[in-house]
């Protein structure tokens, strides 16, 4: 039975504290927020508002870290460094800088495990679409399209208000709802030759952070993405995921992979699970991705999305950042 505890009880921790009750290999034994009125949120785990104290006072397998992105790297630190393994929140790091210390952690303490909440990777329908494309039944992969159209009220940003602070959020709508998407694009079209992108923003909501972006990817092997994301639409659309072949188009939309032919003929292929009690576009794999971490750490397998993993989409983002500053491309496969 692995012992488990969360830093950090915003949004997102409801979907772990979920995930954690319904695995009959752990439990949640501590929480830790500095907010002292959610001291009595999760009553079966002891409360902190400290992590030192946390990570000194119990014995920990395993922390969840759910805190601002600002606080991923010096919190994953800690633990690390007391010899707890750590499932840490996207992303990985304000940028890939940030990113970098952290794959010199991993490095260092090879013997500790730093998984990354990529939990898309493990939709049903990304993994078949995964495995169609590195089948090669369709051949090369031509083009790849990635839209992410949601929305957030200004509430979103002044409730707290980390999220429209550059130096606390690292971004907006690129690394903090549209992150997932750029990790997908880059799994599926593989190394990056190029990026030219551009940020904006649509809603005159008096912050630092973008919440509109949109990029055009190259890849070594000739493949183009073209990806979009704004928190400026009405309401949360589905994501829209596509690969393009030369003569078929697989596109993951509403949790639904289809594919198309040149010639009209549509298939239904694979549809996601739901998870239930969560928002629908947080994607339904947190519980999967959860679960398989735990039975990494229990059989000391490592078939879990590791820094190494995690930090392109980091890099990813920069480059569009700085496409976009200087009216450039920007070079990434020299």
């Amino acid at each position: 039975m692995l012992n488990v505890g969360i830093i950090g009880l915003g949004d997102i921790s409801k979907v772990h504290i979920q995930a954690i009750k319904q695995n009959p290999k752990a439990q949640l034994v501590a929480v830790c927020d500095n907010n002292q009125t959610l001291m009595n949120k999760i009553p079966e785990a002891k409360f902190y508002n400290s992590l030192s104290e946390m990570l000194n006072t119990e014995k920990l397998d395993c922390v969840h870290i759910c805190l601002p992105h600002h606080l991923h790297l010096p919190a994953t630190k800690k633990c690390v460094n007391q010899g707890i393994h750590v499932l840490q929140e996207k992303p990985l790091a304000l940028n890939a800088k940030e990113g970098s210390e952290l794959l010199t952690l991993e490095k260092n303490n090879p013997n500790i495990k730093i998984g990354i909440c990529f939990q898309n990777r493990y939709n049903d329908t990304f993994l078949k679409l995964k495995e169609i494309v590195n089948s090669g039944i369709y051949g090369p992969v031509k083009g790849l399209k990635g839209l992410v159209t949601w929305a957030r009220p200004q509430k979103y940003y002044t409730e707290k208000t980390w999220r429209g602070d550059l130096a606390h959020s690292g971004g907006g709508v690129l690394i903090n709802q549209s992150i997932h998407t750029l990790d997908l694009i880059q799994v599926l079209g593989g190394k990056i030759e190029s990026i030219r992108g551009s940020v904006t923003q649509l809603l005159d909501y008096n912050i630092e952070v973008e919440d509109t972006a949109s990029a055009n990817i190259s890849f070594t092997n000739q493949a183009k993405a073209l990806f979009f994301a704004t928190n400026a639409s009405y309401t949360n659309s589905s994501v829209e995921l596509q690969v393009i072949f030369e003569n078929e188009k697989l596109t993951i939309k509403d949790n639904i992979l289809t594919r198309v032919n040149d010639d009209g003929y549509k298939e239904v292929i694979i549809e996601d699970h739901k998870l239930e009690g969560t928002k629908s576009y947080y994607g339904p794999s947190h519980g999967k991705l959860i679960d398989h971490f735990y039975e990494c750490i229990l059989n000391n397998t490592n078939e879990y999305i590791h820094v190494r993993d995690a930090i392109t989409a980091n890099i990813m983002i920069d480059a569009i950042f700085k496409s976009s500053d200087s009216n450039n491309t920007v070079i990434l496969s020299e």
